[in-house]
């Protein structure tokens, strides 16, 4: 494993020296939803408190009570003290959320209302966005190595169909934005431990002039694992430019670099898992399977306000990306990706017919290409000849609209939406031009919601749309049995598209019952999604997985959360999922390994793998002031998930099972100091789980454990200038 980088202790000592000769403005910096309206000539500052705005979810700012679907906005002091490993230590108490975690922060499997279930390998059916900037390749599929905890501010979620605006996204968007809003210049070192030889270390500093913020943050990671040939360790840094070349418009500047590796242990079987759930899969330990990655990116965005009344938005973002990545499985391949993009949004508000109109449109490019090497895998050692080599281009346009018109003023809106998307998949076989293939996707979905508010903060919303999800480039590989076996791409594999109806009601109390709760909010989700041609992996054995489509999925669920906020500092937020997904209509063509017969099984009516019927989620915490300089905090986390399919054939289910964890923790303000500890203890009764499934293993090896009871504690020094 490498060690920590001595440039760490050079950099921080370096920082702390331009800090300290650095004359800084008191001025508070604007954040990206202060905008100046000068309607009626009046220079009045929209301010939104952050719980009730959300960027990403209609791609202009609205507060979340204004928006038709369910959204959530999370904000950094909501977990300050948890640990920050892994997405699924941040956001497991959102509702219609579900998170399968076995590799840290690499290969989580995001699944929200079943979209995103399917993918043995990255996320997929979520668009995943760092500080609107995708992070999802052009093809949807997203690893999520570069999204640094200590470095996010904030949080945004969409649940639900948001392909009208988005590529890719029928399951959701969630947007990860960068802590860039300080109005302080600060430093923090910070370090955590833990069990199964956790380490964390690195900085985040926050440097605010009258001109600009610069917010950089390192990480450095090492973990052995709780697996055999599990260890991992990453570096990654990144950093944001934030600048307001006038009062009107701003113009911001982020970089991110990772560099990393991590070691598989693989999937067991069930008497494998039974015996020994944290023994590694020994197929994998002789091809020593690991992922070796780097990336990096570098995005410009610009927004600016237009017209008499400053009532005209445009937003240009331009961004370039760098991708290299070693993998190895029964071979050895070499993925080398440079790739540009660009989006593009215009916003006008206006009246019409004496009602309040906003029309955005807007567009999106990401073209990435480059060379594929595949090598013989000789124990984890590259083999000296290439056996293949390909060049491959994924390529994605889109474009969008999305007018929001108050019907009833105050009361009513009407929100239209559609999206016009062309997905390109180019692959050339250097070797043997004849396997050379190329697919083009293309669709048009739209929408329609309504929003209706009861009360200033009460909302019934409404909504049924169109989504589109293209195949991704490693689903789109060929398999013998296909049309045209001999092409690079899959000729046969369609893309996945829905119809998706939800109704729900969301809101807030305030000062429901002034003497103990301050504040409640609430939520509550209908929907449906008919799914055609859904896209489930298959594996073959020996050859790898393929995907193919299921006929026709029909996805029924119900989500509830709540948030609930006390005037004695106990704060209780809930979530609850049900989830009752089925195919309708899936014959699927199999073959057997040992006659080479090839058949058609019928799957109808069967269960989606990988998705509980029931996950519940609950965290209850409670803050006090000790004295007056430090404040103590305490929280109890409570997960109860039951049983999953592991298959299409529903052969096997995994066994239901209860979490429970817990946090403490001391904010230490000594002055312009500050020092914030904490520590805790994750799965406290041990229980034994299955946190990952390897769907449809033709092996049977479905099973990939949990973690057992484990702890970490944290200390973070901080100063404020």
């Amino acid at each position: 494993m490498k060690k920590t980088p001595l440039f760490l202790l050079s950099a921080c000592i370096l920082l702390m020296l331009v800090l300290s000769n650095i004359s800084y403005s008191s001025n508070v910096f604007s954040s990206r939803l202060d905008w100046v309206d000068k309607e009626n000539h009046q220079d009045t500052v929209k301010t939104y408190t952050v719980d009730e705005v959300v960027v990403t979810g209609t791609r202009t700012l609205k507060k979340i009570i204004d928006i038709p679907y369910s959204v959530e906005r999370i904000d950094e002091s909501q977990y300050k003290y948890d640990r920050k490993i892994s997405v699924d230590d941040v956001l497991s108490t959102v509702p219609g959320l579900f998170l399968q975690n076995r590799y840290g922060n690499h290969d989580v499997r995001i699944s929200i209302r079943g979209f995103g279930s399917r993918s043995n390998s990255g996320i997929r059916g979520v668009r995943i966005l760092l500080d609107g900037i995708p992070e999802s390749e052009p093809d949807g599929q997203t690893r999520i190595e570069a999204i640094d905890f200590n470095s996010i501010g904030s949080i945004e979620l969409v649940k639900g169909n948001s392909s009208s605006l988005y590529t890719n996204a029928p399951g959701g968007v969630i947007n990860f934005i960068n802590d860039i809003n300080f109005d302080k210049t600060s430093f923090v070192n910070f370090n955590e431990f833990g069990s199964f030889g956790l380490r964390r270390n690195g900085f985040k500093s926050k440097i605010k002039s009258e001109n600009y913020n610069l917010l950089t943050t390192y990480t450095y990671h090492n973990s052995k694992g709780y697996r055999n040939h599990s260890d991992d360790y990453w570096h990654i840094l990144n950093t944001v430019l934030a600048t307001r070349p006038n009062e009107f418009t701003r113009l911001n500047i982020y970089g991110y670099f990772v560099d990393g590796k991590i070691n598989l242990p693989g999937s067991l079987t069930k008497a494998q898992f039974d015996a020994d759930l944290y023994q590694p899969n020994k197929r994998d330990v002789d091809r020593d399977s690991k992922r070796i990655s780097k990336k990096g990116r570098v995005g410009v965005q610009w927004s600016s306000l237009f017209g008499e009344n400053k009532n005209t938005e445009l937003d240009l973002t331009t961004y370039g990306t760098i991708k290299y990545f070693e993998r190895t499985a029964k071979d050895y391949r070499i993925i080398n990706r440079t790739g540009i993009g660009a989006t593009g949004r215009f916003v006008n508000k206006s009246v019409i017919f004496d009602r309040e109109n906003e029309l955005s449109v807007g567009g999106d490019l990401f073209n990435q290409s480059g060379p594929i090497e595949t090598y013989d895998n000789i124990g984890g050692k590259r083999g000296d000849g290439v056996k293949k080599l390909t060049d491959e281009t994924i390529a994605n346009t889109g474009f969008y609209f999305l007018n929001t018109l108050s019907l009833i003023r105050t009361k009513m809106d009407l929100l239209v939406s559609g999206r016009y998307d062309k997905v390109i998949f180019d692959a050339k076989d250097r070797g043997l031009d004849v396997r050379s293939s190329k697919r083009v996707f293309k669709a048009f979905t739209p929408k329609a919601a309504l929003n209706y508010k009861l009360t200033q903060s009460i909302a019934l919303y409404t909504s049924y749309g169109l989504s589109f999800d293209s195949p991704a480039g490693n689903e789109l590989e060929n398999y013998p049995w296909s049309s045209d076996y001999p092409k690079l791409l899959n000729p046969d594999l369609k893309p996945q598209q829905s119809n998706n109806f939800e109704i729900g009601i969301k809101g807030a109390l305030i000062n429901p019952f002034a003497e103990f709760i301050d504040k409640m909010y609430f939520e509550a989700t209908v929907f449906n999604s008919i799914i055609k041609d859904e896209i489930v992996p298959f594996d073959v054995t020996g050859q790898g997985v393929f995907y193919r489509n299921a006929a026709k999925t029909n996805r029924n669920g119900i989500e509830l959360g709540t948030n609930i906020i006390t005037t004695v500092g106990i704060k209780f937020k809930g979530a609850y999922t049900y989830s009752n997904f089925k195919y309708d209509e899936y014959i699927a063509r199999t073959i057997d390994n040992s006659t080479g017969r090839i058949s058609d099984v019928n799957f109808s009516d069967k269960f989606v793998p990988s998705v509980p019927q029931h996950n519940f989620s609950s965290a209850l915490s409670y803050d006090s002031k000790l004295t007056e300089n430090i404040t103590g905090f305490i929280k109890g986390h409570y997960m109860n998930i039951s049983g999953m399919y592991v298959d299409d054939q529903n052969t096997e289910r995994t066994n239901k099972y209860q979490l429970v964890n817990s946090t403490l923790g001391l904010d230490i303000l000594l002055n312009q100091f500050n020092v914030l500890i904490s520590g805790g203890v994750n799965n406290i009764f041990n229980k034994k789980y299955a946190a990952f499934i390897n769907i449809n293993s033709d092996r049977k090896e479905f099973y990939e454990a949990g973690e057992p009871r484990n702890y970490f504690a944290s200390i973070n020094l901080g100063y404020t200038f």
